[in-house]
């Protein structure tokens, strides 16, 4: 039976797409569902095998830490430089 692993509503394109290439490469085979047309239904990456649910939801909490150190430290080295986008900057580009 096939498990949820991972919701993809209001996820980046990139890190869906890392999410697919994580799954592949470790034989795990899945599907997607989308929104559909009005939107309503659950856009989500699920797993064919249930016995591979555990595996595959390792695989991705781990790959969504090392995502948010890397972005962590990029902001941390743009800030660092005063290359980082302030609250100005982003009334002053939309008003």
């Amino acid at each position: 039976m096939s498990k949820l692993v991972f919701r993809l509503r209001n996820v980046p394109e990139d890190e869906a797409q890392d999410v697919r290439e994580i799954l592949e490469p470790n034989d795990i085979s899945y599907f997607e569902t989308s929104a559909g047309n009005w939107g309503i239904s659950l856009p989500a990456i699920w797993v064919h095998e249930a016995e591979k649910f555990d595996q595959a939801r390792q695989l991705i909490d781990e790959y969504q830490l090392e995502r948010t150190d890397r972005f962590r430290r990029e902001y941390q080295e743009r800030k660092a430089k005063g290359e980082a986008k302030t609250l100005w900057h982003s009334l002053k580009d939309s008003p």
